[in-house]
């Protein structure tokens, strides 16, 4: 055991590296982050490091440098992925430690570190350095499309790489509330898309499916989101945010229409208001079943179109409050009408693939890259309709009486 001015040697050491690295960091050019990091690693006394980061479809773990690329379904990083928790396993004499690089619920990849031996300030080191290199490569991805290429697997389509400029992390959350989502067919998207956003305690989401799979659907979908982010920053109701859609595409896109839910969450309340615009009603799980018809909603005409069925009224907004532990899917027709030798993968597979991952405690954007996995192979990896899932799950804590 290290007394505890060893101990505060070594945090001072740690902090020095970690202040030295990140001066270095906004000198170099990405693709030099890997030595960057592995040099640091040495310093603190461990044997090496590997960066490695999730592909588009979450399904192997791709090296920054020239190690081989890792399977997150059956590799010790993968768990570690997986779990976002700690692994340690033997390899050659050494030991490596797998440390999850997370950017708040936004799961990034693992980080490997090597090391002959492993003791608390070992470990504490480890973690420092994933909680560092975290956020280095949140930051410089936003810019360096070498991070962006190394994800990938295959070729993308123009329009799928215009949509997906629009996209916002995979996931996001707090302590009380997270929200995450999937999307395929990840290279050929025609124009499906989430967003969500946090302002305060206010959860902000939203599901798009835009008519056909080509440019001008991708474009409505954009034009969609940014309508709903410029109204959202300019602080308006849900009325105004829909109707800012639909003065927008029936300017600049009259023969195009979106569906869509748009919803809010107040995380410290639970109260959940949302407007559906032709788009199939969200489900609510509660204590692991479907709350039948709970945010059913009399049908809207589509974004886009509220104008042209002759009505002016401002957009009808529902209201429901949450109770702890519930989770509110909203989905695109794709996820649903997948087929497979003639068979729909159908709603009632949907909600009991969700409720059955979260029994066994899978976290909430484990449970989505496991369903749309398991939608693709029930379409043998060739859908003919956009997948979009977005899963928002309220856990707010236990107010202390006394």
């Amino acid at each position: 055991m290290r007394d505890e001015p060893e101990q505060t040697a070594a945090l001072g050491l740690d902090e020095q590296l970690l202040e030295r690295m990140l001066a270095d960091v906004h000198a170099i050019i990405p693709y030099q982050l890997p030595g960057l990091v592995d040099r640091c690693a040495r310093a603190m006394g461990l044997s090496g490091a590997t960066v490695y980061l999730v592909d588009l479809q979450q399904r192997i773990l791709v090296p920054l440098d020239e190690q081989d690329t890792l399977p997150v379904d059956g590799s010790k990083a993968g768990w570690t992925y997986r779990t976002v928790s700690v692994r340690i396993e033997e390899d050659q004499g050494d030991l490596v430690v797998w440390v999850p690089l997370v950017d708040g619920a936004e799961r990034l990849g693992v980080l490997g570190v090597r090391s002959t031996s492993m003791d608390a300030v070992r470990l504490r080191r480890c973690h420092l350095l994933a909680h560092t290199l975290s956020m280095v490569v949140t930051s410089k991805r936003t810019y360096s499309d070498w991070f962006v290429a190394r994800t990938r697997t295959r070729t993308m389509h123009a329009h799928t790489e215009m949509l997906r400029a629009f996209l916002p992390p995979r996931s996001i959350g707090t302590t009380s509330v997270i929200s995450t989502g999937v999307l395929e067919p990840a290279y050929d998207l025609g124009g499906d898309a989430f967003d969500h956003s946090l302002t305060r305690n206010i959860l902000h989401a939203a599901i798009f499916d835009s008519m056909g799979h080509n440019l001008a659907s991708g474009l409505t979908t954009a034009v969609a989101l940014a309508c709903c982010r410029n109204a959202r920053r300019s602080r308006a109701d849900l009325p105004e945010t829909i109707e800012s859609v639909d003065q927008a595409l029936a300017q600049w896109l009259p023969d195009q229409f979106c569906t869509g839910v748009v919803c809010r969450l107040d995380a410290d309340t639970g109260v959940l208001r949302w407007s559906n615009c032709g788009h199939p009603a969200p489900l609510l799980i509660r204590d692991q079943r479907v709350l039948d018809k709970a945010l059913e909603s009399p049908p809207q005409p589509p974004m886009g179109l509220h104008g042209l069925f002759g009505s002016t009224a401002a957009r009808t907004v529902h209201e429901t409050t949450l109770q702890p532990g519930d989770r509110v899917l909203l989905y695109t027709d794709g996820v649903i009408e997948a087929r497979q030798g003639g068979y729909e993968f159908g709603l009632d597979r949907f909600a009991d693939f969700i409720i059955r991952s979260a029994a066994a405690g899978q976290r909430p954007a484990e449970i989505l890259r496991l369903l749309i996995h398991d939608i693709l192979d029930h379409h043998n990896d060739k859908l003919t309709d956009d997948a979009t899932i977005l899963l928002i799950e309220w856990q707010p804590r236990p107010t202390s009486s006394g």
